[in-house]
C-alpha cells in the first residue's frame, strides 16, 4: 500500500478541518450540555457534501471511499466529537448500498446526502448485547407483510431518525443460528414504532442514542434488504467491517484533539519560571501521545484503503479499532493530566474530550469483541 494521500483525499481532509474548525467550537459545549442533535450543522454538512461521501453519486453521494469518509470523521472528532457525529446520520447506508434492490437505494439513499433524511441502524438488544446470535426482535410473516416486536437498545440516531435498518428474526427454526436473521427497512413514522430518547450519557450527548420498541409493527415485504431471507447475519457482519474502522478514525481524531489541546497548553502555562513544556516529563509525554496516534492512523488508513480496493481484512480492522479506542482514551487521559486541575473543569474542552473518549472502546463491537476476533484469525476456532 502507498501511504501517500492524493491531492484530493488531502483536499478533503483540509476541507473537513476547515467545515469543523468554522462551526463547531461556538455550539459543541451548548449542544452537548443540551444533548441535542445539532440539526443546523447537519444540514450545512449536507449542503458541503460532507455527508454520505461514500454513497455513490447516482444516488446523491460523492462515490468516495470508506477511507475518506474516515478521514473526514477523523477531523470532525479532531475538533469535536458530539458534533462530529453527524456524518452517523447515514448509519446503516452501507447495508443498503450492498445488498439493497435498486429501487431501495434510490428510495433510501437519495435523501441523506441531501439533508432529507437521517436513518440508523437498530442491532443492540437489551439482553443480547454483544452476542448478535441472541437477538430476540422477531418479524414473522402476517399474509404479504411482516409484523415486527421487540426492543432495541442504543440505537445511534435512534429518536430522529426517518427510518432505520432492524435485524429481526425471521427463521428462529433455522438450524444455523447464523440464517435465523433478515434486515428490514422500518419507516419511523409506522404505528407502533416508539422511541425514548437516552440522556445523561457520559459523552458524545450531541450525538442522538434511544431505546426503540417495536410492536406489531406492520411491514411490506418489499422492504426486506436483499432477495431472500436469513442473510441478516452476515449482512451486519459487512457493516461491522465498515464501520469499525470508522469508529477506529473517531479514536484518532479525539486523541489528536486532545493532543492539540495539549501542545497548545503546556506552551502556555508557565510553573517555576517556565513553560512546563520545557520539563522533559512533559516532553516525554507529548511525545508517546503522538507516537500512538499516529501509529493508530496509519492502522486506520491501511484497514479502510483495503477495504475500498475489495480487501477485507476483520483481523486488521479489529486491531485497528483496538488500538485507536485505546489511544483516544489514552491520550484524552494524559493531555487532561498535563492541564492538571483546569482540565477538570468544562471551561476547558479537554474535559469534554476525556468524556468523550471512552465510547470508542464500547461501540461497533467491545475492545474484548475486537481482541475476541484477532485473536480467532490468528488461531482459528476451538
Amino acid at each position: 500500500m502507498d501511504f501517500e494521500l492524493s491531492d484530493e483525499q488531502r483536499d478533503i481532509q483540509r476541507a473537513a478541518r476547515e467545515f469543523a474548525e468554522g462551526e463547531f467550537p461556538e455550539v459543541a459545549r451548548e449542544y452537548d450540555r443540551k444533548e441535542e442533535f445539532p440539526r443546523e450543522v447537519w444540514k450545512k454538512a449536507c449542503q458541503l457534501g460532507f455527508i454520505g461521501l461514500f454513497i455513490k453519486e447516482e444516488y446523491g453521494g460523492q462515490g468516495l471511499g470508506i477511507l475518506e469518509h474516515s478521514m473526514v470523521m477523523e477531523e470532525f472528532w479532531r475538533v469535536d466529537p458530539g458534533c462530529g457525529n453527524i456524518l452517523l446520520s447515514v448509519f446503516g447506508s452501507e447495508i443498503i448500498q450492498l445488498f439493497g434492490r435498486e429501487d431501495q437505494k434510490k428510495k433510501y439513499l437519495s435523501p441523506l446526502p441531501k439533508g432529507e433524511a437521517i436513518m440508523g441502524t437498530a442491532i443492540t438488544e437489551p439482553d443480547a448485547g454483544s452476542d448478535i446470535t441472541s437477538i430476540a426482535t422477531s418479524a414473522k410473516k402476517d399474509k404479504e407483510d411482516y409484523l415486527v416486536n421487540g426492543t432495541k437498545q442504543f440505537i445511534t440516531n435512534g429518536s430522529i431518525a426517518d427510518y432505520l435498518v432492524v435485524i429481526c428474526v425471521t427463521h428462529p427454526e433455522a438450524e444455523s443460528r447464523l440464517k435465523r436473521f433478515s434486515a428490514l427497512l422500518i419507516e419511523t413514522h409506522r404505528p407502533g414504532v416508539e422511541a425514548t430518547k437516552i440522556t445523561g450519557k457520559l459523552g458524545i450527548r450531541a450525538s442522538d442514542t434511544a431505546e426503540l420498541n417495536f410492536s406489531d409493527v406492520r411491514i411490506p415485504k418489499e422492504n426486506l434488504i436483499g432477495t431472500q431471507e436469513g442473510q441478516g447475519f452476515y449482512q451486519t457482519m459487512q457493516l461491522f467491517n465498515i464501520n469499525r474502522v470508522i469508529a477506529a478514525s473517531q479514536g484518532v481524531g479525539v486523541a489528536q484533539g486532545a493532543l492539540d489541546k495539549a501542545i497548545k497548553h503546556v506552551k502556555q502555562r508557565k510553573q517555576f519560571g517556565q513553560p512546563i513544556g520545557a520539563f522533559q516529563a512533559v516532553q516525554f509525554k507529548i511525545a508517546e501521545m503522538a507516537t500512538w496516534v499516529e501509529a493508530a492512523r496509519a492502522l486506520y488508513y491501511k484497514a479502510g484503503w483495503m477495504i475500498d480496493h475489495g480487501k477485507v481484512d476483520p483481523k486488521l480492522i479489529s486491531i485497528a479499532k483496538y488500538l485507536a479506542g485505546e489511544v483516544g482514551v489514552k491520550v484524552a487521559n494524559e493531555a487532561l493530566q498535563l492541564h492538571g486541575g483546569y482540565g477538570y473543569i468544562a471551561e476547558y474542552d479537554i474535559e469534554r474530550f476525556y468524556r468523550d473518549a471512552k465510547i470508542v472502546e464500547i461501540y461497533e463491537g467491545t475492545k474484548e469483541i475486537e481482541k475476541n476476533t484477532i485473536a480467532r484469525e490468528l488461531l482459528g476456532r476451538f
